[in-house]
Parts: structure tokens; sequence; C-alpha cells
């Protein structure tokens, strides 16, 4: 049962990825910094890799985040962490920086999922603000990821007649 649970999160976090992915790499670049919402394009992508990024956390320390290798090597980019703020956002990103820490988040959920065991799934989320389970945060997780996907979706098929097509299960080219 375990293992049927993590197969099914990883392939879940992979297609989600995938179509947020495949929203970036289509976005045109006359479109990536208008509005999406209360958000830029480029803003609204990248809120949703990092909060994916920092739920893919073992708990809700901040620093640990921002002293992983990938967040040390980018600390420019990273800048003071406005997304963690209560205050809008007004920094923009780069839709080359977008992509690779896309990728590396994907490669981390996969090796997320890979390490959870049945006990740590049962337990606490390990984040204060979300009061469910680890398997429940996974979910949510990926629901946060498939929001942000659609809205940016929408977007460029509004805007620029780009049709992002539904990813079902994982698309590896994507």
């Amino acid at each position: 049962m375990l293992d049927t649970l993590k197969q099914l999160l990883a392939h879940q976090y992979e297609a989600s990825l995938c179509a947020l992915n495949l929203a970036v790499v289509r976005c045109p670049e006359a479109i990536w910094d208008q509005h999406v919402a209360k958000w830029k394009f480029c803003q609204a992508a990248f809120h949703a890799v990092v909060f994916t990024d920092l739920y893919l956390q073992p708990g809700d320390d901040v620093e640990a985040l921002k002293s992983q290798p990938f967040h040390v090597t980018h600390k420019g980019v990273f800048r003071d962490y406005e997304e963690f703020e209560d205050r809008p956002q007004v920094l923009l990103y780069e839709k080359p920086f977008v992509l690779t820490y896309l990728q590396n988040v994907r490669d981390k959920a996969q090796e997320t999922i890979t390490r959870e065991s049945a006990e740590v799934l049962a337990g606490p989320s390990g984040f204060h603000w979300r009061k469910c389970s680890r398997a429940e945060l996974h979910v949510y997780n990926i629901r946060h990821i498939q929001h942000h996907a659609a809205q940016l979706s929408l977007r460029l098929r509004l805007d620029a007649i780009v049709d992002i097509p539904w990813v079902g299960h994982a698309w590896k080219d994507a």
C-alpha cells in the first residue's frame, strides 16, 4: 500500500509540475511580465515553484530552505524571499531561471517521495500553519501547483491563443 501511495504522489507531482513547466515554456515574452490576477505571470510561476520547494521540506524552517545548495548558488535571484512575507510581491524573475528552478524542484519532489516512510506520511505536516498529515500536505502541494498551472494556462489561452495540453500522469518531455 505504501509503495502504491508513493508512486501515485510521485506521478501526480510530476504531472502537475509538467503542466506548470509547459505554461512557462510556452509563455510568450510579451506576456511574461504581464498581470495574471494579483501577480505578474513570472511571479505566479515563481510562487508556485518556491512554495512547492518549501512544502517538500520536512518542516517549516525557511532558513533550512535558504541554505540548500540551489538556493545558495542562486542567492542573488532569491534576494529577500519576499514570497514568504506578508506584503505584495514586486520582484520579477527571468524565464530561464524559473525553468531551472522548476527542474530542480521536479527532481526534489521525486527524491522526497522516495524517502517518505509510512510513519512520516501519517505524522504531522511539519508546517504549523498546515494542520494535516504529511500525506495530505503532499496532496495540498500538488493541488497548489495545479491551481497556478491552470491560472497561467488560462491566461495564455486568453491573451496569446496558446494551448497547454492536459498532463494526466507524467510527461518527461515537458
